[in-house]
């Protein structure tokens, strides 16, 4: 039994300069306030002076090894993007480039105080390892291209996956079939996945309404939008994350919000690509369950949600000419609680006894968090992804102090960095 004390800390709904305990047992938390019980006696404090704590951050959408393609082909539009510069030196990617790649994603995101997060790509038994070995959390799946003479290898490397890491570590990893978007997946290829997914117990996650072209030649091809289309194919029964949902009508909504179907919302990656702005707010309205994601660092510049969560909320205020459209306390709650819904996890996305410790400690000690009339204010608007100090992931410590503790830095920062050296002269 292992039992953790994080003492002298703030939290966000209480006042500014209150000292509280967070007392975690085994991979929960099992007190949270300022008044810890006697019977509590822990194995291991961390102070948490001038810290304010929260529950990590959740990114609902990526593709994380994409983090070696950073900086490799900006100010296009989507199409152009992926046809011309990305699919192409993907196809050059072997399973160490993943591997790495996906090393210093994660790398990334702990360090700016992300402690989960959904991926889709290739190579996927490589990210799990990662995943495995630096403590994350995570929900994974095999992109599926439907259109190729390996569609079908592919489809079996996704259930193979689901066959061998599904529920690896008390539930840390997740395994859901990851086809890819209706444009590259035919309705024959779709009906597989979905077949697939139900025999295996598995959910969904896809690219959904990205672009004005998807939806458009999606209606001239089978004259439904994509979401009526894949209601229609039984995708939805499965459990789905629909990821970024720019272009959707009243009607798609409506069937969303009656098959619980989850969003990532990636604010980012839709204005850097040109791809619009998604209508959260009404989603929102409707009752489905919206989370943030960053999409590939290819796609977007960084993986730091912090800024999806400023861009959420103050982006939507804009195109709703509402300044309550997205208030900080919802974009918060997007990137917590409604992302660990969205990507399946349980118990998570609060500080709160019951809960999963996934915990990120903020050090307060910037001068853009002076002075602190609202905490949460400060951290949605203000604060910067490198003011994670200390990160918890099911009760362990994977970063304390900056520094990650189960994996060797500079190792990711020199593989990742000849990786993508060495796909530049395949």
């Amino acid at each position: 039994m292992s039992r953790l004390l994080l003492k002298n800390i703030e939290l966000l709904d209480t006042p500014n300069g209150e000292k509280n305990c967070i007392a975690v047992e085994n991979n929960h938390i099992v007190y949270v306030g300022n008044k810890l019980p006697e019977s509590f006696i822990a194995d291991e404090v961390i102070d948490g002076h001038g810290m304010l704590a929260t529950a990590g951050m959740v990114n609902t959408h990526g593709h994380v090894s994409m983090t070696l393609l950073r900086s490799y082909a900006d100010d296009m539009a989507l199409m152009d993007w992926l046809e011309n510069k990305i699919w192409p030196i993907e196809a050059k990617m072997n399973a160490k480039d993943i591997y790495w790649g996906a090393m210093l994603g994660i790398a990334e995101m702990l360090k700016s105080g992300t402690t989960s997060f959904a991926d889709m790509y290739c190579f996927m038994d490589d990210v799990a390892r990662a995943v495995a070995e630096t403590g994350i959390r995570a929900n994974l799946s095999r992109g599926l291209i439907g259109l190729g003479p390996d569609k079908d290898s592919k489809l079996e490397e996704n259930t193979r996956l689901v066959k061998d890491w599904q529920g690896y570590d008390n539930g840390r990893i997740r395994i859901t079939y990851g086809p890819h978007a209706p444009y590259t997946c035919p309705v024959d290829y779709l009906q597989q996945v979905v077949a697939a997914a139900e025999q295996n117990n598995a959910e969904i996650q896809m690219h959904l309404c990205e672009t004005q072209g998807e939806v458009e030649n999606c209606i001239k091809e089978h004259g439904l939008t994509p979401i009526a289309l894949m209601n229609k194919l039984g995708m939805f029964e499965q459990g789905t994350i629909a990821a970024h949902c720019v272009y959707l009508s009243e009607a798609d909504m409506d069937i969303m919000a009656e098959k619980h179907v989850r969003v990532a919302h990636n604010p980012q990656s839709n204005l850097k690509l040109a791809s619009g702005i998604a209508p959260v707010a009404r989603m929102l309205e409707k009752g489905i369950c919206v989370g943030l994601g960053t999409d590939g660092a290819s796609s977007n510049n960084n993986l730091d949600m912090l800024e999806e969560c400023r861009a959420t909320a103050m982006l939507h205020k804009t195109t709703t000419m509402n300044p309550l459209a997205i208030p900080a306390a919802k974009a918060w709650e997007m990137a917590t609680e409604n992302g660990a819904k969205v990507l399946g996890f349980e118990q998570l996305g609060k500080l709160i006894a019951g809960q999963k410790a996934d915990i990120v400690l903020w050090n307060m000690h910037k001068p853009y968090w002076y002075p602190r009339h609202n905490k949460l204010s400060l951290l949605v608007y203000a604060a910067s992804a490198s003011d994670a100090d200390t990160v918890l992931v099911d009760g362990k410590i994977v970063l304390q102090n900056g520094t990650m503790t189960l994996f060797d830095e500079e190792k990711i920062y020199a593989e990742a960095s000849l990786r993508a050296q060495k796909l530049l002269l395949k």
